[in-house]
């Protein structure tokens, strides 16, 4: 009688235990899958978007490959060869307008290409979805004054997939004076670590 008496109780308790955990552990996925999702929908369109992980890697120089070989132009006119990338550190960013980290790093890589611009460090960008007036109104927005290529084509992009996933947007790389790529940050840009990854190169014979 003892037993079935108490035993509803306990299923009960039991019961309320088990949803609780439950609760929890979806409270625990919708954080983490909310903030997958608010990557997802960073660009305005929300297509085709991937967050970087801010992780950064280092190519030591007997690990580099070979010197970049695209070719391209910005979108002032200027035409871009392997020969812009040869006897300067050269940092080159992948993004576009819509991208939310993209307009998180901006103010930082203007002032740092302000910063080492006389020490003769070149930047590019690298724009992979958007249209000239696009590009320059962002630019504007931001007062970025290095300039950006157009790659809606994906000619840039599709050369550089060995350092860049085509749907990871913003990346940053910087390249040695011989035009190889000496380092990679995925995702937005810490600036302290761009100025060690910048000077790193520098420094180098």
């Amino acid at each position: 009688m003892m037993r079935s008496a108490h035993s509803p109780r306990r299923d009960r308790l039991r019961a309320t235990a088990a949803a609780l955990l439950l609760s929890a552990l979806a409270l625990t996925s919708c954080g983490s899958g909310g903030n997958d999702d608010l990557a997802q929908r960073a660009s305005n369109d929300g297509s085709n978007f991937i967050a970087g992980d801010g992780s950064v890697q280092e190519f030591g120089p007997e690990n580099r490959g070979e010197s970049v070989a695209f070719e391209s132009e910005t979108f002032e006119g200027e035409q871009i060869t392997p020969e812009t990338f040869q006897g300067e550190v050269t940092v080159i960013n992948f993004w576009y307008a819509a991208c939310a980290p993209c307009r998180v790093e901006a103010p930082d890589l203007e002032e740092i290409h302000q910063e080492f611009e006389p020490e003769g460090v070149q930047f590019y960008g690298v724009n992979t979805r958007d249209t000239q007036a696009t590009a320059e109104a962002f630019e504007r927005n931001f007062g970025i004054t290095y300039p950006s290529m157009e790659d809606r084509s994906g000619t840039v992009l599709m050369s550089m997939t060995d350092y860049v996933h085509p749907s990871a947007v913003p990346t940053t790389l910087v390249l040695d004076r011989q035009g190889r790529v000496s380092a990679r940050i995925s995702g937005i840009v810490e600036p302290g670590t761009l100025r060690a990854l910048i000077n790193t190169a520098l420094e180098e014979v």
